[in-house]
């Protein structure tokens, strides 16, 4: 502890995060504090340049709304999100976002993007809200921006924070360490924005040993946002919704390119269209069920149904698809070129953003243009920017959001002080990476305008406080030292436990008792009721978490950070008496939707002095 170099940092607004939210913050907020002078600073855990849900590159943009053609509305768009989301969303936070993430997409040109375009000039759509990209450098441009906006000296990179700084019920900066450099930093703000991600790894991984880390969504992200917002006594909301996608089994590839721009289809192994032979199923969740597309976790639970009849594996028709467009050419020599052209997009797919499953493709010799490919639906996300929508309940703009939803500043959360965008604001999905850059310029720009006319105080700072924080985030560290001899097994001792044995422990619970792979995404009551039990011995633990560097360290916060995720999970899924998400899971003692008495957001808010919950209901107003 004495050895740890304490390092503080004043500033104005203090941005939590470096992923696509966090970087449109830095570059909206740059500008607007410059004409207020106020100093502006940002800290990531990573390095922007490969940090967030777009590290590994993108191969397309999921959110462009084309409002200057008059192909689509805002109105079109948040009919969309609103039906995905089995009728669950603030509307008001979505429409915010749709009206301005076609500036954010004009932004990525601008700064360098590559974006496909057709023959007339026109953007090349995936879907119809989504645009194709070279996307293997999307983040590392975004990044530039970011960092060219800010400068580097108010920049704090491989800097992990654990937890909030507070003066009464108001959010006065964060503290946290550097995961290089002996150093413990406190970082003094009047203002904090948090974008710092959802979670992963919160549930048993479907690949499992070297495959573990395989995750779609990145495997570093660990519920900062949810803990952060939490500990700060802020009331989040739709901590039921998590997400599981479908992807190309065992890398993860992404299957959008293929369902939309390739129009494969994916069929049981007994060739049979599961999406044709299950629609009757779909009658059972009307409206939803009768919406075109069709919402995200029906389609996964048209597939499920097939699996635990013993139908699967699931397969994605690769050859199919790729010989039918081909085929189109009435002229062989075009036909031939076109099949040419088909193969290295289906490659260039994963190359941009999975090349694990291009490993994998080529390690189990598939060609796609030859043989079918496997996909599953993975284990359970949180992230409030794709399809599902945990995050913390936040303000909306003052000229769309109904009296309940506004309280001032567009998304500022309850708790004073503290703005969130990103996979941090709840409720408002499909907003993905422009529209999570997007949300982060909105709450910047927002975050300014509170400082400018509020201007609220500097925090009172309490010495001993730091001393206890700067304690607490180091014990890893000590338990560890003071205990490691006394076995002569480093990962076996009665006196503390190892990050990577603790996650295990996480895992195995939420994926049995919580409705993961291994229980065909299934929970009850019962089962809920025996996960927060198992819980409460798990945070007991959690005091004897060790660690042997700062390596390790980091990874035991991020795991207790996965701890109170998976808490409010289970807490509100629990409270939630219905199955709204089958496909995302299913409460077997509740195995139907209930309209009349669920069709409400599930707010849940957590007192860290007591360790209380509180969970309501809030009702859901419809704009359009």
């Amino acid at each position: 502890m004495a050895n740890f170099e304490t390092v503080v940092v004043e500033t104005d607004l203090l941005i939590l995060g470096g992923g696509m939210a966090a970087c449109g913050a830095a570059v909206e907020a740059a500008y607007w504090a410059k004409k207020a002078g106020l100093k502006v600073a940002l800290v990531d855990k990573a390095a922007m340049d490969r940090s967030g849900a777009v590290a590994m590159g993108l191969s397309a943009i999921n959110q462009y709304v084309g409002l200057k053609d008059g192909a689509n509305t805002i109105e079109d768009y948040v009919n969309y999100v609103r039906n995905d989301l089995m009728g669950i969303t603030r509307e008001d936070l979505v429409a915010s976002i749709a009206r301005h993430v076609d500036s954010t997409v004009h932004l990525f040109e601008k700064w360098g993007l590559p974006i496909w375009k057709d023959k007339e000039g026109n953007y090349v759509h995936e879907g119809r809200w989504q645009l194709m990209i070279n996307g293997e450098s999307y983040k590392i441009i975004v990044a530039e921006a970011a960092k060219n906006a800010l400068g580097m000296d108010n920049i704090y990179e491989r800097v992990f924070i654990t937890g909030p700084l507070m003066d009464g019920d108001r959010c006065v900066g964060a503290v946290g360490f550097s995961v290089r450099e002996d150093k413990f930093y406190v970082f003094k703000s009047r203002a904090t924005l948090v974008a710092m991600g959802g979670a992963v790894g919160v549930f048993k991984p479907r690949s499992s040993g070297e495959g573990a880390g395989r995750a779609w969504y990145p495997p570093f992200n660990s519920g900062a946002s949810t803990y952060f917002t939490l500990m700060a006594g802020a009331e989040l909301t739709c901590q039921e919704v998590r997400f599981i996608p479908v992807r190309f089994k065992d890398a993860y590839g992404p299957v959008g390119a293929w369902f939309l721009l390739f129009k494969s289809r994916a069929t049981n192994a007994l060739g049979e269209t599961y999406m044709e032979t299950r629609r009757p199923e779909l009658d059972k969740w009307v409206p939803y069920g009768h919406v075109k597309p069709v919402p995200a976790n029906l389609r996964n639970w048209l597939m499920m149904l097939d699996v635990m009849d013993g139908k699967g594996p699931i397969y994605m028709r690769t050859e199919e698809a790729i010989k039918k467009i081909a085929a189109s050419e009435s002229d062989p020599k075009k036909a031939k070129r076109k099949l040419k052209e088909l193969e290295a997009e289906a490659w260039e797919d994963f190359l941009d953003m999975t090349i694990s499953q291009a490993l994998l493709w080529a390690a189990t010799n598939t060609q796609p243009e030859e043989k079918s490919s496997e996909i599953a639906a993975a284990e359970p996300y949180f992230i409030g920017s794709h399809s599902g929508a945990s995050g913390a309940w936040v303000s909306g703009p003052k000229d769309l959001a109904p009296a309940d939803y506004f309280w001032g500043y567009e998304n500022l959360s309850t708790t004073p002080s503290m703005f969130c965008a990103g996979d941090a604001s709840g409720a408002s999905s499909h907003k993905f990476s422009s529209g999570s850059l997007t949300e982060g310029r909105i709450a910047a720009k927002s975050a300014i305008r509170y400082l400018v006319n509020e201007n609220p105080p500097a925090g009172n700072y309490d010495d001993a406080e730091l001393e206890r924080l700067k304690e607490e985030i180091f014990r890893p560290l000590s338990v560890y030292a003071e205990n490691k001899d006394k076995t002569t097994q480093v990962d076996v001792n009665p006196h503390y436990i190892l990050p990577k044995m603790f996650q295990m422990r996480l895992q195995k619970m939420m994926d049995e008792y919580a409705g993961g792979v291994t229980a065909q995404f299934t929970t009850s009551k019962a089962n809920l009721e025996k996960c927060l039990e198992l819980l409460a011995f798990l945070k007991e633990d959690s005091e004897k978490l060790g660690a042997r560097d700062l390596h390790e360290l980091m990874r035991a916060w991020e795991n207790k950070h996965r701890m109170y995720q998976a808490e409010v999970h289970v807490r509100t899924i629990l409270f939630r008496e219905e199955t709204r998400w089958p496909g995302y899971y299913f409460r077997s003692d509740f195995p139907s939707m209930d309209e009349e008495n669920w069709k409400v957001f599930v707010n849940s808010k957590y007192d860290p002095k007591t360790g209380e919950w509180t969970l309501r209901k809030v009702p859901v107003v419809n704009m359009f």
